[in-house]
């Protein structure tokens, strides 16, 4: 049954499962999981009656579960999807639309590679998490769209190992350490490693970005990074970075995931100093999409919205950051009889959350 403290439901839009979604204005974005869904275009006006607008679909072999909009502008990936045979013709990369009349998205261009995972979008610079040729995983890219229809890559960073054609020898398995996805702040990139951990680089110059530090905690830690988000104000006089780690892709015997607090004031030496696990979550074996996946990335303030798989939306506070502790949750009822899967979660500008299901649907709340 679904569960509410401190939330109220506003509205619901039945949809596939997606992975993403994002708001402009009066308009929703999201990105499914599976094809023949590609990205699904929704009017919010009412968020009470959401109203699907329009509808991008994909071939079979694609997964293009992320989408950013900024300035009319819709960005989206194109990746393979999972357990596509390599080497099938696959067109992978950035598709990048212009949405102006956002019940008709026109593609204008296509920025080609093997495949390109998260991302963000400052509506200028994409920073993004490209697959290359002569790479192993993948790296660090940005791209300058101040043309949009002529995107240009500006600066790319990868870990040391990753670049085979150069020579390079990884010191792990396969492409455990991979980008997932950087988010910008200033003049650093605070970048999500996968089972690299993280890394902050500094990016005074795109063309060349620097590495500055990073830290790596899986193992002994199970679960891979898969956000590393920069707090915009001092939390006690401290500079925080919140990071989560995603409950997949466990190393045995595999414990949760789940919230870390990092001291990021002296930036080289970043240093974890609490975290955050969801009360009656424990060792106990349990499937993956059980704990922690995904923070809302827009930080309006010490409340932090986070999708927390199994356990829906959990409401983090994290004003005294030794001790954050949960004021709210929403958990929905499970779609299509199977389990409640909440995948990512955002804002609108009337303070409204949009909470998107990895299996099936968007839920439209309010913090109370």
């Amino acid at each position: 049954m679904a569960h509410a403290r401190g939330i109220k439901p506003v509205g619901y839009f039945d949809c596939p499962g997606g992975g993403q979604v994002v708001v402009s204005g009066t308009t929703a974005y999201i990105a499914h999981m599976k094809a023949p869904h590609g990205t699904t275009i929704v009017d919010i006006a009412d968020p009470a009656n959401p109203r699907k607008l329009a509808e991008l679909t994909i071939p079979p072999d694609v997964h293009s579960h992320k989408v950013r909009v900024m300035n009319d502008v819709m960005l989206v990936n194109r990746e393979a999807a999972p357990r596509t045979t390599p080497g099938s013709g696959l067109r992978g990369g950035l598709g990048i639309y212009d949405v102006s009349r956002p019940d008709k998205p026109r593609e204008i261009a296509f920025w080609q590679c093997k495949g390109v995972h998260r991302f963000t979008f400052d509506g200028r610079y994409a920073y993004l998490s490209p697959d290359l040729e002569g790479y192993r995983g993948n790296i660090v890219g940005i791209l300058d769209l101040v043309d949009p229809a002529h995107p240009q890559e500006v600066g790319r960073w990868w870990m040391p190992g990753q670049w085979i054609a150069g020579g390079e020898t990884p010191t792990w398995e396969g492409r455990a350490h991979r980008c997932h996805h950087p988010i910008r702040l200033g003049n650093r990139l605070y970048v999500s490693y996968w089972h690299g951990g993280f890394v902050i680089l500094d990016i005074e110059d795109l063309g060349k970005p620097r590495f500055v530090a990073g830290l790596d905690w899986s193992p002994p830690f199970s679960t891979p990074t898969h956000t590393a988000l920069p707090i915009p104000f001092p939390l006690h006089g401290r500079n925080v970075l919140l990071v989560a780690d995603e409950d997949v892709m466990r190393i045995p015997p595999g414990t949760p995931a789940f919230l870390w607090l990092v001291d990021i004031s002296e930036e080289t030496r970043p240093t974890p100093f609490a975290s955050f696990q969801v009360d009656g979550i424990d060792g106990s074996p349990q499937p993956e999409f059980t704990a922690c996946h995904q923070p809302c990335e827009e930080v309006r303030g010490t409340e932090i919205p986070v999708a927390w798989f199994a356990h829906g939306l959990r409401i983090v506070d994290i004003a005294n950051p030794h001790a954050p502790r949960e004021v709210a949750s929403f958990v929905p009822d499970p779609a299509d009889g199977g389990r409640v899967c909440s995948n990512d979660v955002c804002y609108d500008a009337r303070g409204l959350l949009y909470l998107i299901d990895r299996d099936r649907g968007l839920h439209i709340v309010e913090r109370t």
